[in-house]
């Protein structure tokens, strides 16, 4: 499970613990769609998961940047993997992100690419208006 967008308002989720989606529609509040993913699909995220290890990866928020962005990026992440939980969160208030931040980003746009492919995910209302 995935919860991203901008600053506190992680409105966007991919749950593949519930086979919910849910889309910021920003001004429109938000939209949510039951979106189960393939077996297949599947594998190939956990390969990618396996691939970046994220089991074993602690403290990915943390860059030493004393620069400050609005708006910034944020995710929350819960992840199982062989019954062992993780937990993780990042975001790119402080302008720089680390290696492992960058490797969760990567993989969660390609967790969003396979849900934004399904046809209950294009079906959703299109979001309207903009975060500052």
């Amino acid at each position: 499970m995935v919860r991203f967008g901008y600053g506190e308002v992680r409105k966007n989720e991919i749950n593949t613990y519930k086979d919910q989606v849910v889309k910021d529609l920003i001004i429109k509040g938000t939209a949510t769609a039951d979106i189960a993913l393939t077996t297949e699909e599947m594998r190939s995220i956990y390969k990618k998961m396996y691939e970046i290890n994220v089991m074993g990866m602690q403290d990915v928020a943390l860059t030493g940047s004393y620069c400050s962005k609005e708006p910034y990026n944020e995710e929350s992440w819960q992840m199982t993997v062989d019954g062992a939980i993780q937990s993780l969160m990042w975001s790119d208030q402080h302008c720089d992100v680390t290696n492992e931040a960058d490797q969760l980003l990567k993989l969660r746009k390609f967790i969003q690419q396979i849900v934004e492919n399904k046809e209950a995910y294009k079906e959703l209302p299109e979001a309207e208006g903009g975060y500052e």
